[in-house]
């Protein structure tokens, strides 16, 4: 019984010790314990408060700070603004914020380690003769990278005809585009610089044979113009020049185009109209109307015509108006009224041959007159 007493002292007494020395320790590692959940539980609040979960960016967590920076701040002025939650938000804006970036830097370094141990343990092969031939294409044996790089040398000769047809039917159906303008263009500038060396060539030889030397005028300089003192004395002297060979501007063309168009219109429409009875009959009336509208579109093609003429005239004076197509129509149905008024006065007064010039009546010579006055008319 003494000796079981004893040995339980010897025991206690041993343990105490023990446990004296490391109580410090098991209090540190309580206090660990606990600020490692305390912190995680602080850490899921912060997100709950910004309505995130764990593992989301940093951009998410400033992308909802923002929006409820919005909703809660003081100077706001919405409806709900607060300070304390406010506060809170930031709070947890900042926590969450450090913890992410450092959740981001730890996985960058945890690859970074990774690749590093990669290359520390990948075999680098040794670079012989045979490898670095065939462009660097393939791998493994050389008879296999062979193979390789005849198959590699064949789809890049597919690829270079299928690009060579491409471009193909590009010029051909888009004649419009940037690439075939470029090559149309620089082949026109080389056939013009062919034609120009060719006209200087024929002139050196000319001038050779001695072909120049008759020409009136040679040696004499060339006359200036005299009648105004304004104008370049080069510039009239090529004006003259081109004028002599029949040259003529657009704008005058054009001017000269217009005026004769307007003419056979007019002239046009007025045939059509003494084809027509007088009264028209309703099929007559349907044949007037369809000549109007065709002369009506004739007029829209001219005046868009005349837009042209405008652009081009160097005298603001010399542009024009457009041609109204109502007003047309309505004046050569005056001017074959006019004609018919004309004849059925000359038919009552018919000349009269057998009694002379002297004995005509008076009728006559005023359908003289009409006719000439209609003539007029028509020509303005």
């Amino acid at each position: 019984m003494m000796a079981q007493i004893l040995r339980s002292h010897l025991i206690n007494a041993s343990v105490i010790p023990n446990r004296m020395k490391m109580g410090p320790y098991l209090g540190v590692i309580r206090t660990r314990m606990m600020s490692t959940h305390k912190s995680k539980k602080n850490m899921r609040e912060y997100y709950r408060l910004l309505n995130l979960d764990e593992g989301c960016s940093a951009d998410d967590v400033r992308e909802s700070f923002h929006k409820l920076a919005k909703q809660y701040h003081p100077d706001g002025g919405s409806n709900t603004a607060d300070s304390a939650t406010f506060i809170r938000i930031e709070e947890a804006y900042r926590k969450v914020l450090s913890h992410v970036i450092e959740q981001t830097n730890a996985r960058q370094s945890k690859v970074e380690g990774t690749e590093e141990e990669e290359k520390k343990f990948k075999y680098n092969t040794p670079q012989h003769r045979h490898y670095l031939s065939f462009e660097g294409i393939g791998f493994g044996t050389p008879s296999q990278r062979e193979k390789q790089y005849r198959q590699f040398r064949a789809d890049r000769a597919t690829e270079q005809v299928m690009e060579y047809q491409k471009q193909k039917l590009q010029s051909q159906y888009f004649t419009d585009s940037v690439t075939v303008k470029d090559v149309r263009h620089s082949k026109e500038q080389k056939i013009t610089q062919a034609i120009e060396r060719l006209v200087e060539d024929l002139i050196q030889e000319s001038m050779a044979k001695g072909d120049f030397d008759n020409l009136s005028g040679k040696g004499k300089p060339l006359k200036k113009f005299s009648g105004c003192s304004y104008i370049d004395p080069m510039t009239h002297n090529l004006n003259r020049i081109l004028i002599d060979n029949g040259y003529q501007p657009e704008w005058i063309l054009m001017q000269k185009e217009i005026k004769d168009t307007i003419d056979q219109l007019r002239e046009a429409i007025l045939v059509s109209r003494k084809k027509l009875g007088n009264p028209m009959t309703p099929t007559e009336q349907k044949q007037w109307n369809q000549v109007c509208e065709q002369f009506q579109e004739n007029i829209k093609k001219l005046n868009k015509r005349i837009n042209d003429f405008n652009l081009i005239v160097p005298l603001l004076t010399r542009q024009k108006v457009h041609f109204d197509a109502q007003k047309e129509i309505a004046r050569s149905q005056e001017i074959y009224e006019t004609l018919m008024k004309t004849q059925e006065v000359t038919d009552k007064n018919p000349n009269n041959f057998d009694q002379g010039e002297e004995e005509k009546t008076p009728g006559v010579k005023t359908g003289f007159f009409n006719w000439m006055n209609v003539w007029q008319f028509i020509k303005t």
